[in-house]
């Protein structure tokens, strides 16, 4: 009879196909161990079924618009900060493609996001991020300047595609059709992958631009607002990456 620990070994070596056989095999062994390995696996498999009638649920664009060709997400990260470019992402996935835990960028932890990612650059038919600056947003605002930097994001696709999914915006001076989703980095899984390449990206920029200028904070707020930003902001003054338009109220 094999023990406890090698049938711990075995269970954590199985691959997910394989769970329901191990569960079967060993569900009539009386150790109370055993039983306790059945009882997480189960869970973990009851989870997972979970998980994936969720992710179903977030491909209900993707379903309806199939047919028409290449579905890309797009999505950007950086609209409100005071400091930093903003950041869009445009992702085409496979169809019926699995990403397990993809969701809208800001329900997602640190970790998780860096982990999505890698993932999601892996699985992706295509994808592109674009950026403008903060002396950009300056000069044609900050609608205008998101636009531009979605309209980059797509034009870094190859193949490109035939339908956008965009989150709540329709984007000028482009030659496809697109379906503005309000709350779309939430309801479909494209714009979930897009926002999760920008919110990274951008996040990264932001921990770099720190490391140059660690006075004002920005690998914590990432930029925004907080208390802290805005002290340090009246205290340093403008950094050469603080937009000029968004700070009038907290400097002169």
């Amino acid at each position: 009879m094999k023990s406890v620990r090698e049938i711990k070994e075995e269970f954590e070596a199985a691959e997910e196909s394989r769970i329901p056989m191990l569960i079967e095999e060993y569900r009539d062994d009386g150790r109370s161990g055993v039983l306790r390995l059945i009882g997480q696996a189960e869970k973990k498999r009851n989870l997972l079924v979970k998980e994936r009638q969720r992710l179903e649920a977030m491909r209900i664009y993707e379903h309806k618009y199939e047919d028409l060709g290449l579905i890309c997400g797009i999505d950007e990260a950086g609209r409100g900060p005071l400091a930093g470019p903003v950041v869009a992402g445009a992702v085409i996935l496979p169809r019926d493609c699995e990403i397990l835990y993809l969701n809208d960028s800001k329900k997602l932890s640190a970790k998780r996001r860096e982990e999505l990612y890698e993932e999601i650059k892996e699985k992706a038919i295509s994808f592109g991020i674009g950026m403008a600056s903060p002396e950009r947003i300056d000069e044609i605002n900050i609608l205008q300047a998101t636009y531009e930097a979605m309209r980059e994001a797509v034009r870094q696709l190859s193949p490109q595609p035939q339908v956008l999914l965009n989150d709540a915006v329709t984007i000028p001076e482009i030659p496809y059709r697109q379906v503005p989703i309000i709350g779309g980095d939430g309801k479909s899984l494209s714009i979930a992958a897009a926002s999760v390449l920008a919110k990274v990206t951008r996040d990264r920029l932001m921990v770099e631009y720190d490391a140059q200028m660690p006075e004002y904070g920005f690998a914590s707020h990432k930029g925004y607002g907080s208390a802290a930003h805005i002290e340090a902001l009246k205290k340093y003054g403008p950094s050469p990456i603080h937009r000029k338009t968004f700070i009038g109220h907290f400097v002169d």
